[in-house]
């Protein structure tokens, strides 16, 4: 039954986004991003595809992020203010599968995403390269799904949570910077200022997912990284996402609705 229950949700996500027209919203943004990496490239005066293939891998990322995750907080804050949450659980329905049914259904559209996102890739790179990247995209929008469905769980409202979902993924992207900066300072590098920092910046490092190793530009223009590293990818993914999908069950379950 509770298959079942999780399927029907998930489903209705889905149809949801089709009635939303999200899917058009992001090719729509996808075209956009391919019309900017031409007009860099007229303008760069060497390696033009080379700048071409970086500016639209690391644009296409961001798009993809972005309307990923703003989708998912509008549709569930949306739900939340017309008491369809109320109304979705008085059915015989536990609060897991709801998570679970919601979250299948984002991760669903992830999918798409990352697909649909690779196809201009395709045209621009090697045919391995591009898929190992798009393939990596759909890993790191599967976490972007899961902290999204946990932060509007735990928020509650758009902003809080859409705070949160950006400075999360940004320090995630950052992370290998901030830790190779706070390693080697400019000024006071034994102090104990800086070696407290220094292993303040190596905790959050390790908890923090490494997405800085996700879904890298270089793997279109200086070559495909092997599927080795979609396969760490993979395995990061799937310990954060069952780490924030946890998180989220348990605010879920202790909130009174």
């Amino acid at each position: 039954m509770g298959r079942q229950q999780i399927a029907t949700l998930a489903r209705f996500t889905l149809l949801e986004a089709a009635r939303t027209r999200l899917g058009w919203l992001f090719i729509v943004a996808l075209a956009l991003v391919f019309g900017a990496a031409f007009f860099v490239q007229q303008l760069a005066i060497t390696e033009s595809a080379r700048i071409q293939i970086a500016f639209s891998a690391a644009a296409t990322r961001l798009v993809s992020v972005f309307v990923l995750s703003l989708y998912i907080l509008t549709s569930l804050v949306r739900e939340f203010n017309d008491k369809g949450l109320e109304l979705t659980l008085s059915f015989d329905l536990r609060r897991a599968d709801y998570i679970l049914g919601r979250l299948l259904g984002f991760i669903l559209i992830a999918l798409a995403m990352a697909l649909l996102a690779g196809l201009p890739q395709i045209m621009l790179a090697p045919l391995p390269a591009a898929l190992q990247w798009s393939c990596s995209l759909a890993l790191e929008l599967v976490i972007v799904s899961a902290l999204s469905v946990f932060c509007i769980l735990t928020f509650t409202q758009l902003m809080p949570a859409a705070s949160f979902v950006a400075g999360f993924y940004l320090l995630a992207r950052a992370m290998a910077a901030v830790r190779l900066i706070s390693a080697h300072p400019i000024l006071e590098g034994d102090s104990l200022s800086n070696r407290v920092m220094g292993h303040l910046v190596d905790a959050l490092a390790l908890v923090l997912p490494a997405l800085d190793r996700f879904t890298q530009s270089a793997w279109l223009v200086d070559g495909a990284a092997g599927w080795h590293t979609v396969g760490n990818c993979a395995l990061q993914a799937l310990l954060y996402t069952a780490l924030l999908v946890a998180a989220a069950m348990f605010d879920f379950y202790r909130r009174n609705l």
